[in-house]
């Protein structure tokens, strides 16, 4: 008798399944996207605190290693990463098509190069000992200035260490020059031999960070994509309004050494995060490209002649403007 009770119950869930739209009762994407700690990325936490993600999961896993983290990608243990745009042309393959499809944070001010006083100018490093990391966005700012005075890095003598190692080295006197960022930005300058030869506020859309995935998470998933991009967007318009509330979530959640919400609002000066306006005028279209395009051929071009990549593409394989609608 009690499967007869049992019936009803029965015809009833299976007439709300009926109605129910499609789609309703599935579980939605699960995104993941491997990061640094780093000030940029706070929207992408605070759009998960505030619910801006709609229809999609996000999870975010930290990662400050970037060989482990494209790995990663490789792997397909994540699905995305946020990176450099210059550093995300140093893993593409062929068995790794990568496409970036938004501009998270641009540098302004965050990256330089600190240099003894009677350096005055970029072209004054020729012959000088100057230390940075090789292979990273310290290099590719070097180099994109270096070529803009008619050198490269033969010109110099090139001193291959962390960003934190060049600042202190410098700082001790070791080296004539150091491309790094803060705090060594700071003590550099203030050393007495020392001063700020150049920053990144300088050089706007070079030094950006960008949500870079696999090409197949995009082809399989774009609804999911889409609705990071709207998070995103609807953060930062969030970050304006709300700066104090929107650094103290963000700095907790980013975590590391910008868990102090005080810390994570000074270091948020030296950079400019991307709202919907910005990202489109960096982008643009195919058709008419924007900055972006731009930036990342300089990367290609310059990682290719100094032999740090084999594969030949060009800055419209990896760069994709479609999700950039409200």
């Amino acid at each position: 008798m009690r499967h007869f009770r049992l019936l009803p119950i029965l015809v009833a869930v299976l007439f709300v399944v009926a109605v129910l739209p499609a789609g309703t009762l599935s579980a939605p994407v699960t995104i993941r996207i491997g990061y640094p700690t780093w000030v940029g990325y706070g929207p992408l936490f605070l759009a998960q605190a505030k619910g801006f993600y709609q229809d999609v999961k996000v999870e975010l896993i930290k990662m400050e290693d970037i060989k482990p983290r494209f790995a990663a990608l490789a792997a397909r243990r994540i699905d995305g990463s946020a990176t450099t745009l210059d550093a995300m042309t140093l893993y593409v393959k062929p068995e790794l098509p990568l496409v970036a499809v938004l501009a998270l944070d641009d540098s302004k001010g965050g990256d330089g190069i600190v240099a003894r006083k009677e350096i005055r100018s970029i072209k004054d490093l020729k012959g000088k000992r100057v230390a940075f990391t090789e292979g990273s966005v310290s290099h590719f700012f070097l180099s994109v200035l270096l070529r803009e005075n008619g050198l490269t890095e033969k010109d110099i003598v090139v001193v291959n260490m962390t960003a934190g190692d060049a600042g202190a080295a410098f700082v001790a006197g070791k080296v004539d020059a150091a491309v790094t960022w803060e705090p060594w930005l700071t003590k550099g300058k203030q050393a007495p031999h020392g001063h700020l030869l150049i920053d990144s506020s300088k050089t706007p859309g070079l030094i950006v960070d960008a949500l870079v995935f696999r090409k197949d998470v995009v082809r399989e998933h774009p609804e999911a994509i889409m609705a990071i991009t709207r998070g995103w967007h609807r953060a930062v318009e969030y970050w304006k309004k709300n700066p104090a509330e929107s650094n103290a979530i963000m700095a907790k959640a980013v975590g590391g050494w910008l868990n102090d919400p005080k810390v994570f609002a000074e270091t948020l000066t030296g950079i400019r995060y991307y709202d919907y306006e910005s990202n489109v005028k960096f982008f643009g279209t195919p058709a008419n490209p924007g900055p972006a395009y731009r930036t990342v051929q300089r990367a290609i071009d310059i990682w290719t002649e100094l032999g740090k990549i084999r594969y030949k593409f060009t800055a419209k394989d990896v760069l994709d403007s479609s999700f950039l609608t409200k």
